[in-house]
């Protein structure tokens, strides 16, 4: 197994800075993203790694190896190589390993127009480039980069999207040492902001830039409490998600931000448009969109997939359970500033608390994301399966069983692309019914290796 073997995954590049990834690697990567491209140029932008600014430029000198130019965003957030991407109609990458730790990076790239790829639409091929490129570099040619910072028309097009202006809510926003301290100013200039953690510091000295773990939201949850602020929002390392934390310093299910972002979308344009929602998403969104006119369509997990089918029907919004949103007019892209100001502005608009809008749209009861370690996946899985011979099975994305009725529940299988690690999500009804399905289905997959 080579080293980008190891470093290709699904959806994007990631591995450790040194053992995994080099500049030798970040060069012949260049050269193979240009080489697959048909564009004569490539945007590049990075986050606040140590490492970032070294790979961004090493890539740029693969780039201009194989005869192309490059356009460099600099510092950025992930969405704003989107938004370069989008509106120059450019091929992009982001480096960035997004909420990991400060010893790994990565890369997520984007074809002209913002759209993703991931393994199956270019990832391999893109590797297997690499890998030629590694054995016989090609010489080195003169610099051809042009700089373009794009923090002020990224601003500018997002508040065209979506009129906040001044208003009185009060605002923490936990931006983890991330490239929220970088975005948030420019974007949101006219709100009150309690600003945490704003200093661009790729080692993360406060905590990890995960909001998706309970740990790293305990600051924000302070913070709130002490200014009365009426919401937190705290984003990921590279900012294109954002979680956010209610009135009474409570975390707001990502799949309620997403109905409200959703409903906002839906009446703006009219009509019975098209909404994307991935497997693990709360059963209440599709019914709520469904009561408000919209068509949902579920699918399978992960960025690469999602955009290709907004772009496929043309969806105008995509909510996933980890905090990704996605735009029809951002390129069909997850922008999580965007999903900021729509929450912002529906809290201006409606005179509603958090806590109150967040509760109106989570009726249903959830497990989160449960992940076990086990010896065969397959296996185990049967083992889930016959464990509850009542269920309906579905298997768009690992393993999905449902019983209807009026005690509802579902849960999903789905294994690790990297890991020997099973995850179980469950959502049920009543809180009853969500912790006894939830803790069968642990015993099942857990029992054989005899821990918890």
């Amino acid at each position: 197994m080579s080293i980008l073997d190891e470093v290709v995954k699904t959806y994007d590049l990631r591995g450790l800075v040194g053992s995994q990834l080099t500049d030798d690697i970040m060069v012949a990567l260049g050269s193979a993203f240009a080489e697959f491209v048909s564009d004569d140029e490539v945007i590049i932008g990075h986050d606040m790694r140590p490492s970032s600014p070294q790979f961004a430029e090493s890539f740029a000198t693969g780039v201009n190896a194989f005869g192309k130019k490059v356009r460099l965003l600099g510092l950025c957030s992930t969405d704003q190589t989107y938004f370069a991407s989008g509106s120059l109609n450019l091929p992009a990458v982001m480096f960035t390993a997004s909420h990991n730790p400060a010893s790994y990076n990565g890369i997520k790239f984007s074809k002209a127009g913002a759209q993703g790829i991931s393994f199956d639409t270019g990832l391999s091929e893109i590797k297997t480039l690499a890998e030629k490129y590694l054995k016989s570099p090609l010489q080195p040619k003169q610099s051809n980069v042009t700089d373009y910072d794009s923090l002020e028309d990224y601003a500018k097009y997002l508040n065209n999207l979506v009129k906040i202006g001044k208003n009185q809510l009060k605002v923490v926003v936990d931006a983890a040492n991330g490239m929220g301290g970088h975005t948030v100013p420019a974007v949101l200039a006219d709100l009150d902001l309690v600003p945490m953690f704003f200093e661009l510091d790729g080692t993360f000295p406060n905590h990890e830039a995960n909001p998706l773990d309970a740990k790293n939201l305990v600051d924000l949850q302070a913070k709130v409490r002490e200014t009365n602020a009426d919401l937190g929002i705290a984003f990921d390392g590279d900012a294109d998600r954002c979680f956010i934390v209610d009135e009474n310093s409570q975390p707001v299910n990502p799949s309620a931000i997403a109905s409200i972002v959703a409903k906002r979308e839906v009446e703006r344009v009219g009509g019975n448009p098209y909404v994307l929602h991935n497997l693990l998403t709360s059963k209440f969104f599709s019914e709520y969109l469904q009561k408000i006119g919209a068509r949902t369509i579920k699918t399978k997990v992960g960025h690469s997939l999602i955009k290709d089918e907004m772009r496929k029907t043309d969806a105008v919004f995509g909510g996933e359970h980890s905090a990704h949103y996605y735009f029809r007019d951002f390129w069909g892209a997850d922008n999580g500033m965007l999903a900021a100001m729509h929450v912002l502005a529906e809290l201006a608009e409606t005179g509603k608390t958090m806590s109150e809008l967040a509760s109106d749209l989570n009726p249903y009861f959830m497990s989160g994301e449960i992940n076990s370690e086990v010896d065969d996946v397959r296996s185990t899985t049967e083992r889930v399966i016959n464990g509850f011979p009542e269920a309906q099975i579905e298997r768009l994305d690992g393993v999905t069983l449902e019983v209807s009725g009026e005690d509802w529940w579902w849960l999903n299988l789905r294994p690790s692309n990297t890991e020997p690690l099973l995850r179980l999500n469950v959502e049920a009804v009543n809180e009853q019914t969500m912790k006894k399905i939830r803790d069968e289905a642990l015993s099942i997959i857990r029992g054989e290796l005899g821990n918890n």
